[in-house]
């Protein structure tokens, strides 16, 4: 059990040599992005900025992106290094006469996660400032992110996209940063989660990820299937652990060990014992019995606070 005082909790910033950054530029850059997305990019404005998915023609999400306009005719995504390549790759692929570039800009923009006390230090306002604001600085941007909430303590959360040559000072570890972004319940797709999950299946809709009166993009129908018919049968939620837990790993519930129950999607750490991860899991593991790593007899794993709620008709 971790101390929940606000000085014992996470704080500082740290480069994110796990996130990557893609750029759209072109007068058909809104358009495009829109038909891919599950986000309204049509009405991203200046000083917003969106979470959206990428999903396969099966509804699975191929990809996350927190997404934000730095000009008309200019998007900058930023997403899991690991999967960028592949990710630009089949973009690109249906660009087709669309008049929009997509290039990879990650040695253009050095991306930084900036935590509690921090946030307030580096970028002035950003600590009271509505999560999914964007606001600019003289080194760059700064997207406000929703918060992480330990025991009711809300820890705000920034990503900050700055000039290569505007380091911050190195005070949060790599790993505190992944436990707050467990803990925020805002799912980000790697390499060993991509295609695993429907949007719902990782609560991407009720962290604002999916705008549901759009038009279409792939993965359309069945994203719109699952929230209307009916047919939702797994959650995201939080768990606590006394073991490191990794990306991919699978999740066991006592009540069916011949089977996995779901998957780590985010996984970190505040040192020894001091583990959080957001899980994929299916209703009917949310309720009785325990659940564990990696197998049926794996650690024991803890249901930890969500900090938004997951609807009743779901849980």
């Amino acid at each position: 059990m971790i101390s929940t005082t606000p000085s014992a909790l996470p704080q500082g910033s740290v480069r994110l040599s796990d996130w990557g950054l893609i750029r759209a530029r072109g007068e058909d850059a809104a358009s495009f992005l829109h038909g891919q997305l599950t986000q309204d990019m049509s009405q991203l404005q200046a000083g917003q900025a969106r979470l959206a998915g990428y999903c396969s023609a099966k509804g699975r999400l191929l990809a996350t992106f927190v997404v934000w306009r730095p000009a008309d005719d200019e998007f900058l995504l930023a997403c899991s290094a690991d999967l960028l390549p592949a990710v630009l790759k089949r973009l690109t692929m249906f660009v087709l006469r669309a008049k929009c570039k997509l290039s990879d800009a990650t040695a253009e923009r050095a991306l930084w996660g900036a935590a509690g006390s921090a946030v307030g230090e580096l970028c002035a306002g950003a600590d009271a400032a509505a999560a999914w604001t964007c606001i600019k600085g003289p080194a760059g941007d700064a997207i406000v992110l929703p918060a992480a909430v330990v025991d009711g303590l809300s820890i705000p959360r920034v990503l900050l996209a700055r000039a290569p040559d505007a380091p911050l000072p190195q005070t949060l570890a790599p790993a505190a940063w992944q436990w707050l972004e467990a803990r925020s319940g805002v799912a980000r797709v790697m390499a060993a989660t991509s295609e695993q999950f429907v949007p719902q299946m990782v609560n991407l809709e009720l962290v604002g990820g999916v705008n549901f009166q759009k038009g279409c993009y792939p993965g359309q129908e069945v994203v719109a299937r699952s929230q209307y018919r009916g047919t939702l049968k797994r959650r995201g939620l939080v768990v606590d652990s006394a073991t490191a837990l990794q990306p991919g790993q699978d999740i066991f519930h006592s009540a069916d060990p011949g089977q996995p129950a779901g998957m780590v999607v985010l996984a970190g750490s505040l040192g020894e014992d001091r583990h959080a991860a957001l899980v994929e899991l299916k209703l009917a593991a949310m309720t009785g019995g325990s659940l564990h790593a990696g197998s049926a007899d794996g650690p024991l794993l803890q249901l930890g606070e969500l900090p938004y709620e997951i609807p009743a008709e779901a849980a």
